[in-house]
Parts: C-alpha cells; structure tokens; sequence
C-alpha cells in the first residue's frame, strides 16, 4: 500500500496530501511565526520533496512572503496556517502539523530560534535539540 497523509484548513476550503513520510518535524520560536499563529511556537514537519500536493482549493490559497525568509500560504476562507514553501526551491515545504488529518509519524526533535523565544511561556526542559537560530545553527 502507497504512503499517504491527507491534511487541510479549517473550513475545508483547501486540501493536500504527501506521499511520503515526513524527513523531520520540530517546533520554531521566531517572532514571524509567533505572530502569524498566535502561539509561542510552531510545530512544523519538512516534506520529501516531491511528495506534497494540493487536491482542492489552490485558488484560495494565499500567501505571506516576507523578504529573507520562506513563504507562508494559508486559506484564504478561514486564515489557517498550512505550509511553508522555500522562495527558491518549491521542492522544500514544511507543513504545519495541526493541518494534519492523522497522527504523521515523526515526532519534532528540535526547538530553533530560541533567541526569539517569548517570555510569557517558558520553553520546556523536553530534551529536543536547541538552536537560538535556524537548525543546523547554535
């Protein structure tokens, strides 16, 4: 049986699939995506590249594509967050896991720009790997 894992937005407006498994999945502080989901953190997985796909709703679909940083779309309808796209290279999405349908396999294993963390809600002793900026960098 081929892997697939079905998500959208609230309304149901726009819906997606990947076809293969998550590569990864962590949670970022930055400022930009604490405001756009008014949380403290984001839990995000990156797709295999290749593997995303919308079914339904590309025409409502919007984006936010701030200057030095990757795109963010969302429904137009409702406003909910969906994914991620690398302004130079499509291939790379990130997906936002409470779009998910399902349980997506793959548990975040880092925490990034902790330097942007807010004070309000304390970051978790949850021993996920910690980066005061991007993953990859301390």
């Amino acid at each position: 049986m081929a892997f697939k894992l079905t998500g959208g937005c609230g309304c149901g407006a726009v819906r997606y699939e990947l076809t293969a498994p998550l590569i990864s999945a962590g949670y970022c502080h930055c400022t930009r995506c604490q405001r756009r989901t008014g949380t403290a953190a984001s839990a995000n997985g990156l797709a295999e590249p290749g593997s995303f796909h919308i079914l339904s709703g590309e025409d409502q679909l919007r984006a936010w594509k701030p200057e030095g940083g990757w795109e963010k779309w969302f429904c137009a309808d409702c406003g909910s967050a969906l994914f991620s796209r690398h302004p130079s290279d499509p291939m790379k999405v990130g997906i936002r896991l409470g779009g998910l349908d399902s349980d997506p396999g793959v548990r975040p294993s880092s925490r990034q720009f902790l330097a942007s963390a807010v004070a309000w809600e304390p970051v978790p002793d949850d021993g996920l790997k910690r980066y005061d900026g991007p993953v990859g960098r301390s």
